[in-house]
């Protein structure tokens, strides 16, 4: 079985829609053979992205940069990961009413240094997410889900 982690800092509200809306994509019923692993991004081991086949991140953007935690997860993991993990898909959402260029472009350059592949286009709302970022954020989590599902 494949396993997609999802790993998320939700402090408010918004982030967290996003985050269950991710959730309900990725376990949709349609998508066979993948376990959805949720973990907090202070709480997200090197054994957690190393035991998973593709990843979906989910942050606030704090001051133009990503959350403290979620880069936290990286630093506490980037080199035992460094060379296991190449080529492995992930996805993003970002809430933030504004710096999320800066958010997204600190995930760009985590993710090249790794070596990940961009699975989904980016999903990036500020203010309070209405229908149409709650279904993209569906889709984010049912595409990289889907994209490592085992045939």
């Amino acid at each position: 079985m494949a396993t997609l982690l999802i790993v998320h800092h939700t402090p408010s509200p918004h982030c967290q829609a996003m985050f269950e809306a991710v959730v309900s994509g990725a376990t949709d019923p349609e998508i066979t053979g993948v376990e959805v692993v949720r973990r907090a991004a202070l709480s997200v081991s090197a054994s957690d992205f190393l035991d998973a086949d593709g990843y979906v991140l989910g942050s606030p953007a704090n001051l133009g940069s990503i959350s403290g935690a979620l880069k936290h997860a990286f630093d506490g993991s980037y080199y035992q990961i460094l060379d296991s993990t190449r080529g492995r898909p992930f996805g993003l959402y970002l809430h933030g009413n504004e710096g999320t260029e800066g958010a997204q472009a600190a995930v760009d350059r985590i993710t090249a240094g790794l070596g990940w592949t961009k699975a989904a286009e980016y999903v990036i709302a500020s203010n309070k997410p209405d229908k149409a970022v709650l279904e993209a954020c569906w889709e984010l989590g049912a595409t990289v889900a889907a994209g490592i599902m085992e045939s």
